[in-house]
């Protein structure tokens, strides 16, 4: 079945979603109504658009009226009117930096409410991987994953280290412990796993690896804000957990990040080494660099956080219609959790088998034909790259499952304000390549 045009409204007609009073609602849509009314309600939107909410065949749905593109994901912006008295506060101290009054505020806030012990904000999540390799004194290798955002290695050769790709487990896509003890050398000194997509790693397992071969643990939970296994967050795992705050992240400070740690001890040296490595006003201690968060970017994540759980839960909704409506599309995977009790769906990968009627380029092609653009995460794998593949680890044929996941993903649109009717289109799209 060929999807209408992407610059078409929908079609009352059922071309875009059942109209007959007497049709069955799909349980997975009606959900997602229920809260995209209550995430309106929270934003204090219009009555015109609550109605769009409720009414997938509205003219309100601007994304579909306008014939706008839709991107894979779209940043969350708070009222601007919240955040404005933050900024006035900002033009009358002129404090637009170096650890402000917003910077102490949103450390402490985002410590309550992910529940960790110290959190150290970064000007972003790259600075933070490298401020945080930094702080453990490390040397020699690094065992890490292919299949990520290339800056989880890319951290690793500014730092001077080796990385050693391992393959990942085929249900999660995270690194897969079974492989770690195979590639631990006696250079080697840390471990780099990702929370990929906020799934949690094996953590239990990785820790305990670590532990016998006396290893460091860094986490790139860049995905992985508010995420929770075992009662506990993700972030308290390891040595270190390295939070991104990006634009397109589940929370966002247009750009930043955070590091996560035990002991204030271990925040107070790398609070030194994102400024510097200045303690005092003269007193140089490390080799450190420029990494803070500007009091602009902490203001806005101090609005962000008082809609974080409504951002939250019309997430949740749309992943519930996806995995609904793809259920019993043939060939089509939707990836599991991997153990949270609270996820946070910051991404929606699907993987295509073979047995999938056209392949997962095609399939993204048509998609964008159709105004619609995926994207393909993590393709290619970052061992693929130049600077990485002539590394003993990078060699294909050691990283099957990684290889195979990079040809078949494909992440579909996810985030708070993507209008049902879209979320209906992309499955019917799907279900008719």
């Amino acid at each position: 079945m060929q999807a209408a045009p992407h610059n078409s409204a929908p079609d009352p007609d059922g071309t875009s979603e059942p109209a007959s009073q007497g049709a069955p609602i799909d349980p997975a849509l009606a959900t997602l109504r229920r809260l995209e009314q209550e995430f309106a309600r929270i934003l204090d939107t219009s009555a015109e658009s609550s109605a769009a909410a409720d009414n997938p065949v509205s003219d309100g749905a601007s994304e579909t009226t306008a014939g706008e593109p839709i991107f894979v994901t779209r940043p969350f912006l708070p009222p601007f009117d919240e955040v404005e008295p933050l900024l006035r506060r900002i033009w009358q101290t002129r404090v637009l930096t170096n650890g402000g009054p917003y910077h102490r505020e949103l450390e402490g806030r985002l410590r309550d409410h992910l529940g960790v012990p110290q959190v150290a904000l970064c000007n972003n999540a790259t600075t933070a991987l490298i401020v945080g390799l930094r702080s453990l004194g490390l040397s020699g290798e690094v065992i890490t994953t292919p299949y990520s955002f290339v800056a989880t290695s890319h951290a690793l050769l500014w730092s001077g280290l080796t990385p050693v790709f391992v393959d990942v487990d085929p249900r999660t896509l995270n690194l897969d412990p079974a492989r770690i003890e195979d590639a631990i050398t006696p250079r080697t000194s840390a471990i780099l796993p990702v929370h990929c997509y906020g799934h949690p790693c094996d953590v239990e397992a990785i820790d305990a690896i670590a532990r016998r071969h006396r290893l460091k643990v860094i986490y790139d939970a860049a995905h992985a804000f508010g995420v929770r296994r075992k009662g506990r967050s993700v972030l308290n795992y390891g040595d270190l957990s390295v939070l991104s705050f990006h634009a397109t992240k589940v929370f966002n400070t247009f750009e930043g990040g955070a590091i996560i740690c035990a002991d204030p001890a271990r925040k107070d040296q790398i609070d030194k080494l994102k400024n510097f490595g200045h303690d005092g006003e003269t007193s140089v201690v490390d080799v450190g660099l420029n990494g803070k968060m500007s009091e602009m970017n902490a203001a806005l994540g101090l609005v962000q956080l008082n809609y974080v759980d409504a951002a939250h839960a019309r997430r949740q909704a749309i992943d519930a219609a996806y995995r609904e409506g793809l259920r019993q599309v043939r060939g089509v995977r939707c990836l599991e959790d991997s153990g949270e009790d609270t996820a946070n769906y910051a991404y929606f990968p699907i993987l295509l088998g073979p047995d999938y009627p056209i392949s997962r380029d095609a399939l993204n092609e048509a998609l964008k034909r159709d105004g619609i653009h995926p994207r393909r995460y993590f393709y290619p794998l970052i061992s693929e790259y130049p600077m990485y593949r002539t590394l003993p680890s990078a060699r294909r044929e050691h990283l099957p499952v990684a290889a195979a996941a990079a040809e078949s993903v494909l992440c579909l649109p996810i985030y708070p304000d993507l209008d049902e009717a879209i979320v209906a289109r992309i499955i019917r799209r799907i279900a008719n390549p």
